[in-house]
């Protein structure tokens, strides 16, 4: 037991104490110092700081969806390339703004330095291609044909090309299988524009900034569809652009697939077939001028009779949409655009307008019968036809004496249908129409779906024009002026026919129905809406809207939206009046009508054939070929600018479509091995379980040697229009 008294221990106690309080205070002391250094005395600092830490983006693009044929056959998918892009940003920062870098860059890819500066350039309104078209804060591709040893220099000598990236990435591809390019109705990518990012900022679709989006065809039609979503990964970094961490991650969803209903082995038959048939028509000489025909423009559309469905679309001039891949060059930019160019990009089926001619004889048939004019009923088919003084001829000035409409159509007789339209501008009151004018033959040609658009699904298609009453008030009132300033009386053709326009140009004068009763004159028409017209005559009567998407496919296979068939009106007769059309149809491929020439061998009793030659004239140019025809299951229309007559320039390559369509010889003869499409194809393509498509093989349509070619007489031709 201790003998220290217990009052000697208070002291060290409290000693201890005080010594403990002491630390106390001063920790909160410090402490507080220290809050206040770092909140009120450098607080600014450090808040600059914090904010220089920030979320990043990174985006993985979405692998686009294919576009496939009726059989699974890519049209449009992707391949993986060694991508070469440079950041503009990060050469802006530079200062020769980059031009060192890009010098070093060009060396590597074996470019001239000018061509990759070009490349990196913004577009603007004076900019000519190639340029920039895209949001300026994207990296910008500057060849999508790297080597491995290119990228691999890029990579390793960072610090020579700083802002400048090499990496493998997903790229478009257009295969053209079998040859078969399908140009215009694909379309082709291009970068999205800041504009139209912000368009598209609140949409259920927004852009990202390193979006291709379609420009053309069905690459914009279904770019929603095709596009998918892209990948966003958000990290957390510092003002050094270390990673702190990740915050948030978006895998992305790739696009889905476009099924369509073009089958590449009828498009490559297509393709092949315009083309030959303008070279041939460029080696005939026109009668009329003593020149060559010029044979510039032409397109072909093959459509399913029963449901609209677009088989096959081919436009001359076409051009290789892989030209667009990666950015276009300033030469082939001038070559798709420019003044020479005759303007590849136009779909001419859907944009191409022309005068039909006698192919539109069906509509002023249906007009004439509308206005009380039975279809059996004789009509005169003389050499001429006159009105106040001028005759309008027939088509070489041959006349067939009394017959139906249906031999009208068979012969093609332009003076049935001169007097057919004369009557009935007459009936409506001439140049100061009845209030009750029913103009019977303009009103019949908007009732066949002219002057509007079909609605394929296909951008920028055009309306035609109808020159009824309104149109000539709309069109005077629009040119008058210019009309009145220019006309002269007694001078030129051209002074001559202004001086008239501006004194009656808003008057419908006989001549205009006249010529509008052969469709001739100011009328303007499309392949594709007199496709879609003849169509609906095989189908007994239904317009159906074109299309050419057939359905879209999920990435995984396991959704599968079907476009189905529309239909947007009737034909405005009844079922006796298009069972004679059918008929009158029938005889123009049977000895003594205008394609019958051009049908020898064809074997009527088994798949029945109907046509109409057409033949159009335009104010100081060539004819231009058209050629309608139908079968119980295909609708194929051609025509060629300044090519001549219908069967004459169009008739041999619209008989070879549908010989390679049911797999005929030049006898008739019919092989389904060698058949490629004889009926339509009614299924999608196999999807396995992965979502992958199966894809059959396409061979190159090889075309009959010139001994099968020739084709069989079927007696002397009447007449070639």
């Amino acid at each position: 037991m201790s003998n220290i008294p217990e009052t000697g221990r208070t002291p060290r106690v409290q000693i201890r104490l005080v010594i403990i309080q002491v630390l106390v205070f001063s920790l909160l002391l410090t402490l507080a110092g220290r809050l206040w250094y770092l909140q009120i005395r450098n607080g600014e600092e450090y808040t600059d700081e914090a904010k220089s830490n920030h979320v990043q983006r990174v985006v993985s693009p979405a692998v686009r969806g294919s576009i496939l044929d009726a059989r699974g056959v890519p049209l449009a998918d992707n391949e993986t390339r060694l991508v070469v892009s440079a950041s503009r940003t990060e050469l802006m920062k530079m200062k020769d703004d980059g031009e060192a870098v890009l010098t070093r860059l060009a060396g590597v890819l074996g470019m001239k330095p000018k061509d990759v500066m070009d490349k990196v350039r913004l577009c603007d309104s004076e900019t000519p291609q190639p340029c920039w078209n895209g949001s300026p804060y994207q990296p910008i591709p500057v060849t999508d044909e790297a080597t491995t040893q290119q990228a691999l220099k890029i990579r390793e000598q960072a610090e020579d090309f700083p802002g400048i990236t090499a990496e493998p990435t997903a790229v478009r591809r257009y295969p053209a299988p079998g040859k078969a390019r399908t140009s215009q109705v694909l379309g082709y990518l291009s970068p999205v524009t800041d504009e139209e990012i912000q368009k598209a900022k609140d949409s259920a679709s927004p852009f990202l900034r390193s979006d291709q989006v379609g420009r053309s065809g069905l690459e914009r039609s279904y770019d929603k569809e095709l596009r998918g979503n892209a990948g966003v990964t958000s990290y957390e970094v510092d003002k050094l652009g270390r990673v702190m961490g990740q915050t948030e991650a978006d895998p992305g969803v790739p696009g889905s697939h476009l099924v369509t209903s073009i089958d590449a082995r009828v498009q490559a038959v297509a393709e092949y077939e315009l083309d030959q048939a303008m070279k041939t028509a460029r080696k005939e000489t026109d009668k009329i001028t003593g020149r060559p025909y010029k044979a510039d423009a032409g397109a072909v559309v093959v459509m399913e009779s029963r449901t609209g469905r677009v088989v096959a679309m081919a436009s001359q001039p076409d051009y290789d949409p892989n030209a667009w891949v990666g950015g276009i060059s300033g030469k082939d930019y001038a070559k798709l655009t420019g003044k020479n160019s005759n303007y590849p990009l136009l779909n001419r089926a859907i944009q191409g307008q022309a005068a039909p001619g006698s192919i539109f004889k069906v509509v002023s048939a249906s007009a004439a019968v509308r206005g009380g004019h039975p279809f059996d009923d004789r009509y005169n088919c003389s050499s001429s036809y006159s009105i106040g003084g001028r005759s309008f001829a027939n088509f070489e000035s041959k006349g067939h004496g009394p017959i139906t409409l249906g031999d009208a159509l068979k012969f093609s007789c332009n003076t049935v249908f001169y007097a057919l339209g004369h009557q009935e501008w007459r009936r409506d009151g001439g140049i100061k129409p009845n209030k009750n004018a029913k103009d019977w033959f303009y009103r019949t040609a908007h009732d066949f779906g002219l002057g509007a658009e079909t609605g394929i699904d296909l951008p920028n298609e055009v309306k035609g024009r109808i020159p009824d009453r309104q149109w000539k008030k709309d069109f005077w009132e629009a040119n008058k002026d210019a009309w009145c300033k220019e006309g002269k009386k007694g001078g030129t053709y051209v002074e001559q026919i202004a001086y008239e326009s501006c004194l009656e140009g808003n008057q419908l004068k006989a001549y205009d129905s006249v010529n509008f009763a052969i469709g001739q004159g100011d009328i303007l028409v499309t392949p594709i809406q007199m496709a879609t017209a003849y169509a609906a005559i095989s189908n007994g009567g239904t317009l159906y809207d074109p299309t050419v998407g057939k359905a879209v496919v999920s990435p995984d296979g396991k959704r599968i939206e079907e476009i189905k068939p529309e239909s947007h009106g009737k034909l405005p007769v009844d079922a006796a009046t298009i069972e004679d059309l059918d008929k009158g149809l029938r005889s123009v491929v049977e000895p003594g009508g205008t394609a019958a020439w051009r049908f020898g061998g064809w074997p009527q009793d088994k798949i029945p054939m109907r046509a109409k030659t057409g033949t159009a004239q335009v104010y100081g140019k060539q004819t231009t070929s058209w050629f309608a025809t139908y079968t119980d299951d295909y609708t194929v229309v051609m025509t060629i600018s300044q090519a001549g007559t219908g069967s004459g320039a169009s008739g041999p390559a619209v008989r070879n479509i549908y010989d390679a369509m049911y797999g005929l010889d030049k006898e008739g003869n019919q092989d389904l091995k060698r058949a490629l499409l004889p009926e339509p194809q009614k299924t999608l393509p196999k999807i396995s379980p992965d979502g992958s498509i199966e894809a059959p093989e396409v061979r190159p349509y090889v075309p009959p040697k010139p001994k099968d070619a020739e084709q069989v007489l079927a007696g002397p031709p009447a007449r070639r229009d």
